[in-house]
């Protein structure tokens, strides 16, 4: 599971600046289906040797500037709470502020690693301006420029030293991890006790890694299954629309541990940009999700609604065309004892594994009924294909020209390989290699 790391502070030190160094690119992930590129406050860094899960509270600051500190508050507090490790950036050129020291306040009550920061540190010149720093009572704090990177590797060597190993990509699992994940108060709470109802052979609640996951084994048709919860996620009081923002991080980290996310949609609400959000995360990670419309039971229906709402989940989602879509009620049990059959069949196809003749016998008929287009007089030859790898099932394409092929190809390559070996419900990955590879 990835430690999360959230970088707090107040507006305008470089947060946003720092989680753009530290990814290694502009945090607008853009992938070539529509409605996947969105600005993100949260992304996985996987370019260290060990991997982490970052957030920048950078997005959340408020546009009223007469609720700045009281919103700075409770935006600060909620990132202390659900992240493991806390960023805490000041700025050299505003000194120590009041509104430092008030952060400050925070985190001397919690029990987390915290690394203290001042930015734009340049040069030598700024470095003998951080005396005043040290007035927080800090034995150590790290002097960086994100625009620039001076001091990312320090703080980088340090940080490495608290997270975990990243897991062998070879390792086994004989269990499928299915995570329930939805923005608070969309019935995840009701549909958990509903499935474990639902040939329900073990449900021995063990406390999970965070605070707020529950992890709960249990065997469907011979096949066991750890259920990764997320329903303790909960309001606390109003506090602005930050908690929104926050509580999708518990979603990412169940979702770095699941095989199959279920993401619970409310019936009620619609689809929200958070959930386009963390179904994007889900897409990026290669997990195979499923969209569950629950609290169906509540809207007032008649012969269309079911037919426009697909409509609209399909559109707002249009990245996302092979996930399953369910109709549920978790309150009154409606369809709830479909969706471990689909579980099921969509588990199987993300642990399928493609025999090589048989995909390359595939591959032969592909290009034979669509061959690529010429690239500077040269035509693209496809020699060889082999699976790489499952959940998701990921085949690599041994080719002259692998940087040239057409998007669109790609796309017709993907399409013909759902087809042909009904990888209809998960997400697949082509990787493209020249042959000397």
């Amino acid at each position: 599971m990835l430690k999360t790391v959230a970088i707090v502070g107040r507006p305008n030190v470089g947060k946003s600046t720092l989680f753009n160094r530290l990814l290694g690119k502009r945090k607008a992930i853009v992938e070539n289906f529509p409605g996947v590129t969105r600005d993100r406050n949260y992304a996985e860094v996987d370019r260290f040797l060990k991997p982490f899960l970052l957030v920048d509270t950078g997005g959340f600051e408020p546009a009223s500037e007469d609720r700045l500190l009281t919103q700075m508050r409770e935006q600060s507090q909620l990132a202390v709470e659900e992240a493991d490790i806390i960023f805490f950036l000041m700025d050299v050129k505003d000194g120590l502020t009041p509104s430092d020291i008030e952060i400050m306040k925070i985190l001397r009550t919690v029990d987390k690693p915290v690394f203290y920061l001042v930015n734009k540190v340049d040069g030598e010149k700024q470095e003998t301006e951080t005396a005043e720093f040290y007035a927080l009572g800090i034995a150590h704090f790290y002097t960086l420029s994100a625009e620039h990177g001076r001091g990312i590797n320090s703080l980088i060597d340090d940080l490495e030293e608290l997270l975990p190993e990243p897991p062998d990509p070879g390792e086994k699992d004989s269990e499928v991890r299915l995570a329930i994940v939805g923005r608070p108060n969309v019935g995840k709470s009701s549909l958990v006790n509903r499935l474990l109802g639902y040939e329900r052979v073990v449900a021995n609640p063990v406390a999970g890694t965070t605070r707020d996951s529950i992890d709960t084994p249990f065997v469907y048709n011979q096949q066991n299954y750890l259920l990764i919860d997320t329903a303790g996620i909960r309001r606390k009081g109003k506090v602005s629309q930050t908690l929104e923002k926050y509580s999708a991080i518990s979603s990412l980290k169940a979702m770095d541990r699941a095989h199959v996310a279920l993401l619970v949609i409310d019936a009620v609400d619609g689809v929200t940009d958070q959930d386009l959000s963390v179904a994007g995360y889900a897409y990026e990670k290669g997990r195979a999700l499923m969209l569950v419309v629950n609290k169906w039971d509540v809207p007032e229906k008649d012969d269309q609604t079911m037919g426009k709402f697909v409509e609209e989940v399909r559109r707002r989602f249009k990245f996302l065309p092979f996930a399953p879509l369910l109709f549920v009620s978790a309150l009154t049990g409606q369809r709830v004892n479909k969706i471990m059959g689909r579980v099921e069949a969509v588990a199987e196809e993300f642990n399928r594994r493609i025999p090589t003749g048989r995909l390359n016998q595939g591959l032969e008929e592909f290009v034979a009924k669509h061959p690529p287009s010429m690239v500077r007089d040269q035509r693209i030859k496809f020699y060889y294909a082999a699976q790489a790898a499952v959940r998701p099932p990921t085949f690599v394409l041994f080719t002259n020209r692998p940087d040239d092929i057409h998007f669109s190809y790609q796309r017709y390559l993907v399409n013909c390989f759902r087809e042909k070996f009904d990888f209809g419900q998960v997400p697949i990955r082509l990787q493209f290699k020249g042959r000397k590879s």
